[in-house]
């Protein structure tokens, strides 16, 4: 039987470089992936900097999201964030971003464990299902990998799309943190707060569905079934 997360050293846990649902694989940033991400950002970039403003910030310049991808890679050796690509699966292109992130502090937190999802999509792959498909997954990895304890989503009030996917997946609404941070723009603005927690997950026929996986320890595609 695979130890907690908390009883090793943070490098040491097993994390798959690749998983893959119906439509999507989500696997890190590689260096190769550059072009097609600066691409993807500038072109939405107008579309993502109301909610996100690293949109703007991070990526100015293809260097930018070279430093990116450099950075992305180091936090994911050393498990303090994990970042990933969303890409479809069929034609490889990709699609957009998420991960697996710290709730608070500057890394993720194994010794709960607790993890915070993020994503973003380009804005021609908006409405098509992506996100949805990408945060059942992450939590399936999230609860069945790593044993969370609570898993959670943030998104400004503001942004219905949004806080619509976290509901649609079974997330439960702890609150609104009210005038907590400021947007691109400088208004105040207020972030409303979704969590998971074994508790809250029901035992769906989705919940078992096999995620395909690629261990980093063995480099093999495998199939994990859920019970």
């Amino acid at each position: 039987m695979a130890k907690p997360a908390a009883s090793r050293p943070s490098v040491l846990i097993p994390i798959p470089d690749r998983i893959e649902g119906e439509r999507v694989v989500l696997r890190p940033y590689v260096s190769s992936d550059v072009p097609a991400l600066f691409k993807l950002i500038n072109a939405s970039r107008k579309h993502l900097f109301p909610w996100l403003p690293w949109a703007d910030s991070d990526h100015r310049t293809l260097d930018d999201t070279r430093a990116f991808v450099a950075r992305a890679t180091a936090s994911w050796t050393l498990r303090t964030s994990l970042i990933v690509g969303i890409f479809d699966k069929k034609t490889g292109r990709l699609l957009g971003g998420s991960g697996l992130h710290v709730c608070k502090g500057s890394s993720i937190d194994w010794d709960i464990p607790a993890l915070m999802i993020g994503y973003w999509l380009g804005k021609p792959h908006e409405g098509k299902g992506y996100v949805a498909e990408t945060v059942q997954l992450l939590t399936r990895v999230a609860f069945d990998e790593f044993k969370v304890k609570r898993l959670e989503i943030r998104c400004d009030e503001h942004n219905v799309r949004s806080a619509r996917v976290m509901e649609r997946a079974g997330f439960v609404r702890e609150g609104l943190l009210r005038n907590d941070s400021r947007t691109p723009r400088g208004e105040v603005r207020s972030t409303l707060v979704y969590s998971l927690t074994p508790q809250d997950r029901p035992p769906t026929p989705s919940a078992r569905r096999p995620v395909k996986r690629r261990d980093v320890r063995t480099r093999r595609s495998t199939v994990q079934s859920r019970t």
